[in-house]
């Protein structure tokens, strides 16, 4: 049996002495004030949870651009985890800080372009200045997480069409409006990205559970994702501990929305997709 692989972890210490927070934007989000998980706590949610591996995604709104508490998470747990980090792509020292972190068993980069510590759709990962980091990313075959909203499209194809070779992933499915229901006219731009092979999807619990599904219905709308992306592009992030309540019943109620799928394609979601993106996270 395949591996089941979260894509969407995040990792906070508790001791902040050693780990100073450092949010971007200079706003701590409220989850990682209220829910600190240290990473021996996110294994033993896993464990409970059924969880085999992660690739665990910087807190941003947390420490910012320094990356080393879920460095010390890889190094603890190796086989289990790789890590996702985050740097100032516009500074000429990008490529440099992106492989000093690669060095220490992250497999993946992050930016952050909005969020409810940074609302608004920020266009700087489309600035010239980023494209050495772009570049490098794309020849080492390392996928980048994009935190964005549908505003962003157009200078994300743009990037695209530049670096073909890198890896997008965008979390959160980029945030669509779903609620207008099949064909999901409202969502036509973000269908059509299915036309870059380098596009991937991460599906959380702010996808599995809106606030309001409106018209829609998670068989209506994962399945269009398949028939449109194919589940071999789609992978499953928990969001935890940010997504409150616990990684066990976060999974679980993933499963539950993913219940018209076949066999196969299941396992795409919840497992060989983020191997394919994270072969260090391979069985």
């Amino acid at each position: 049996m395949a591996s089941v692989v979260d894509i969407h972890p995040h990792v906070i210490a508790t001791d902040t002495a050693k780990y100073p927070l450092d949010p971007l934007g200079g706003t701590q989000s409220t989850w990682s004030r209220d829910r600190p998980t240290p990473f021996e706590k996110l294994v033993q949610s896993m464990d409970a949870a059924g969880v085999d591996k992660a690739a665990i995604v910087q807190a941003s709104t947390a420490y910012g651009h320094d990356n080393s508490y879920v460095a010390a998470a890889i190094g603890a747990y190796p086989k289990r985890f790789t890590g996702v980090f985050s740097v100032d792509v516009l500074a000429s020292d990008a490529p440099a800080k992106m492989k000093s972190w690669l060095d220490l068993g992250f497999s993946g980069m992050r930016l952050f372009t909005t969020g409810s510590t940074m609302p608004g759709q920020s266009t700087w990962f489309h600035d010239p200045r980023t494209f050495p980091a772009w570049e490098y990313a794309g020849k080492l075959g390392i996928p980048v997480c994009m935190q964005m909203t549908p505003q962003g499209f157009p200078q994300l194809r743009d990037l695209m069409d530049r670096f073909p070779d890198v890896k997008i992933i965008l979390d959160h499915l980029a945030r669509p409006q779903l609620t207008d229901g099949p064909p999901y006219s409202a969502d036509q731009e973000f269908f059509d990205l299915a036309r870059y092979p380098n596009i991937y999807l991460k599906i959380t619990p702010l996808n599995v559970s809106p606030k309001e599904w409106g018209k829609a219905t998670p068989e209506s709308f994962f399945g269009k994702l398949a028939q449109t992306f194919g589940a071999s592009r789609l992978a499953w992030g928990s969001n935890f501990p940010a997504t409150a309540g616990t990684l066990k019943d976060n999974l679980a109620t993933a499963r539950a929305a993913f219940q018209s799928f076949n066999e196969d394609d299941r396992s795409w979601v919840f497992g060989r997709t983020a191997q394919k993106l994270y072969p260090k996270l391979a069985d």
